[in-house]
This record gives C-alpha cells, structure tokens and sequence, in this order.
C-alpha cells in the first residue's frame, strides 16, 4: 500500500465527494482522512487515500480526467512527518474586529518561535452587539520542547493589543 495526499476545489455542486469517493473505490483505494470546505461558491478539500502500488498509477490519471467535469486535483505522495518532531499541542484561539494582516501576523510570531501550525479553520462573523465584522480562527500548534509556554503567551499579547484581539492559549 501507498499513501496519497490529494488536494481538489471545483464550484459547489452536489454529487463532488460521491463523484471523488467511487473513484478511490474503483482503483481500491482507502479513503482515510480528510478535510473540506465550501468556501465563495466553491468547494476544497485535501485527502489522504491508501491505495496498493499497483493501482496508484491508475487512480491518480482517474483523478486527473476529474477535471474534464471541472475539479481541479493536485495529488503527493504522502511523506510521514518525521517521527523526532517533539513538542507540545497546544490549541490557539484568537477573535476581534476583521482588518487585514491578522494571519500574516499571528503566523509569522509562531514560525519566528519554530512553532508548527498543524491545523487552522478562521472566519467571519457578524458581532452579536455591534453587527461588525468579527475575525475568528482556531489552530492546532505544536510548540517545540525548548520554546517556553510564558514566552510564547507574552509575544502573542503583543501582537493581540496591535491588533485589539483577543488570544487563549490552552
């Protein structure tokens, strides 16, 4: 068996995950885990199938030929991660008003800390007393043994009060 890791996005409509699933069931392969969004009328994924190495050639052209019903696939070889990575998970929570450069700089603070994000959703929503946009997001971070959790907290504060948002660590 070999793993894949496969990326999709095409404009929503239904029938995409059944269309995507008989095709990975056709070749044998696994479906194992995967994310996906509907996001400004399209809909995204990425996917990790088991598939056995004689059927991997086959599967990723009958991805490929996805894209004549307008699904555009980019498909990997999967590369575990390396199993020395040490560190500890922590979830990051952040919120405030909407304004550009929340991300870029939240995540250039983690990766200037060597901290891994794993897994991050954002979103907007409406303020429950104010009816203003409110940024949300939610990440999953594996913060490396030597970095220390105080440090961490008391860079994100800084950024947080630039910004005027509010950030949890737990």
């Amino acid at each position: 068996m070999t793993s894949l890791v496969m990326s999709f996005i095409g404009r929503d409509k239904p029938g995409l995950v059944g269309l995507l699933s008989r095709t990975i069931a056709d070749h044998q392969g696994n479906w194992q885990e995967s994310g996906m969004s509907r996001l400004g009328g399209q809909f995204a994924g990425i996917l990790i199938i088991q598939v056995p190495e004689s059927e991997r050639d086959a599967l990723i052209a009958a991805l490929e030929q996805l894209e004549a019903q307008g699904l555009k696939i980019s498909v990997e070889h999967s590369h575990e991660a390396d199993s020395t990575e040490q560190g500890r998970a922590v979830t990051l929570d952040l919120i405030g008003h909407d304004k550009p450069g929340i991300v870029r700089d939240i995540s250039q603070a983690l990766a200037g800390m060597h901290i891994n994000v794993h897994r991050m959703q954002t979103e907007l929503t409406s303020g429950s007393m104010s009816g203003e946009q409110l940024f949300k997001a939610h990440a999953e971070i594996l913060v490396p043994t030597p970095v220390d959790l105080d440090e961490l907290q008391d860079t994100l504060e800084a950024i947080a009060s630039d910004l005027m948002v509010d950030i949890t660590l737990n």
